[in-house]
């Protein structure tokens, strides 16, 4: 009855036994060496059996690999590449712009009062000099008349007033012809004192009268200067009463309606002219360098897909602050006035040309740094990343620069090759 505690006594020793004292050789049997006995004679069976199982491996490590270089050989990938021969195009600066009317300006009153004209309606062309709004002269005809007679009257004073000063110069001279002689006939004996002393008075007074003969034409010639600027003056304010188109174009709004009252600063029209019409865009700092005054230019508008061409007429030397761009401005053609203000357009400007590839865009990849470019199949059949830079950017693909001028570009399979790594390239058929 107690056989079966003992038969279970015996075997969780030999279990433990085993587990402790003989784990080594449990393992080994485990991993396919064999397990020999649990003695000394058992753990040397084990060895050489270890020993024979490993010397295969390091043969063949040996055989893969040259002397003294414990790296594996590497696999080579299979990529896709094409084989793509530089060309030179026409590098432009692309830029995203509007067009902007070449000239406007808001007509406002200069004077005050009521229009009595009739209105022209907006979109009507006007012709440079056009009367577009006039107002109601009022007495303004009446004040010039006033001021004309005024130096009327002021330069018929004049003459009354020079010959006051010539009739005055006379009894001057003959003062003093006086009072030279009564100093002579004195020094003789001849004349008394008191002779001398009143031909001095004489003189004295000649000379008082003068200077008053003399400010009397300067007052008269004062009032002249004053009426002419009062005449100039009812003149300039009888003429802003007429408000003239300064240069031809189109009204983007009606004129003044008539009986409306405008005061100083009142607006009379706008007035914008198209022909020609401006492209305005933004450069960044990073292109500027490349454009210059009188280079052609083309742009497509937003609406419509109509091409036009021009020459670029302004680039300006200050950024703007906030954007760190530069303006740009390109004067354009628009005889039907079929352009208006304000359409988005994108623009093109020329620049000198450069070597470029023509890749498609899933070609493009991204180094461990963030970098873009595109990476290549170097003569040793190894993967090289050549950093690149967009220059143009079309539907079928993109032209970059960066790489040289004959280059295997990978287009498959570039997301998986690094530097250095073995590619077992496959050329693309050109049509594909």
């Amino acid at each position: 009855m107690r056989i079966i505690p003992i038969i279970s006594a015996i075997l969780v020793s030999a279990f433990l036994y085993g587990i402790i004292i003989e784990r080594e050789a449990i393992l080994a049997f485990a991993r396919g060496e064999g397990l020999g006995g649990f003695s000394g004679g058992a753990a040397e069976g084990a060895e050489d059996t270890r020993t024979a199982a490993v010397e295969p491996e390091v043969e063949t490590a040996t055989d893969a690999a040259p002397s003294g270089d414990t790296t594996p050989a590497l696999r080579p990938v299979g990529v896709v590449t094409i084989l793509s021969q530089a060309r030179e195009i026409d590098s432009a600066v692309i830029i995203r712009g509007q067009t902007e009317a070449d000239r406007q300006v808001d007509l406002r009153a200069e004077t005050a009062g009521t229009v009595v004209s009739d209105p022209i309606r907006k979109g009507a062309r006007v012709e440079q000099g056009d009367v577009l709004c006039e107002i109601d002269p009022g007495t303004r005809q009446d004040l010039l008349a006033e001021a004309e007679a005024r130096l009327a009257e002021a330069m018929a004073s004049v003459p009354t007033a020079e010959a006051r000063v010539t009739e005055a110069k006379a009894r001057v001279t003959e003062a003093e012809i006086n009072q030279n002689a009564a100093q002579k006939l004195s020094a003789t004996g001849f004349a008394s004192d008191t002779r001398v002393a009143s031909s001095e008075a004489t003189v004295r007074a000649a000379e008082a009268t003068l200077a008053q003969a003399e400010s009397g034409l300067s007052t008269a010639q004062a009032a002249i200067r004053s009426a002419e600027a009062a005449v100039a003056s009812a003149r300039r304010d009888l003429e802003r009463t007429k408000i003239h188109a300064p240069f031809g174009g189109l009204l983007e709004n009606d004129t003044a309606e008539i009986g409306s009252l405008l005061q100083n600063g009142g607006t009379c029209a706008t007035i914008i002219q198209l022909d020609p019409i401006k492209l305005v865009g933004f450069i960044p700092e990073t292109e500027v360098n490349r454009v210059e005054t009188g280079a052609r230019a083309g742009a497509r508008l937003a609406t419509g897909g109509n091409d036009i061409m021009g020459r670029v007429t302004f680039l300006s030397r200050a950024a703007d602050p906030q954007t760190r761009t530069f303006r740009v401005e390109i004067e354009v053609p628009n005889a039907d006035l079929a352009i208006r203000d304000g359409q988005t357009a994108e623009i093109a400007i020329a620049a000198d040309g450069v070597q470029a590839h023509f890749v498609p865009q899933s070609a493009l990849t991204l180094n461990d740094d963030g970098d873009l470019g595109v990476s290549i199949v170097d003569s040793d059949n190894m993967a090289r990343f050549s950093p690149i830079t967009i220059l143009r950017d079309t539907k079928d693909g993109v032209w970059i620069s960066g790489p040289p001028d004959e280059a295997q570009i990978i287009v498959i399979g570039q997301d998986y090759v690094v530097d250095g790594v073995p590619v077992k390239p496959r050329e693309q058929d050109a049509q594909q």
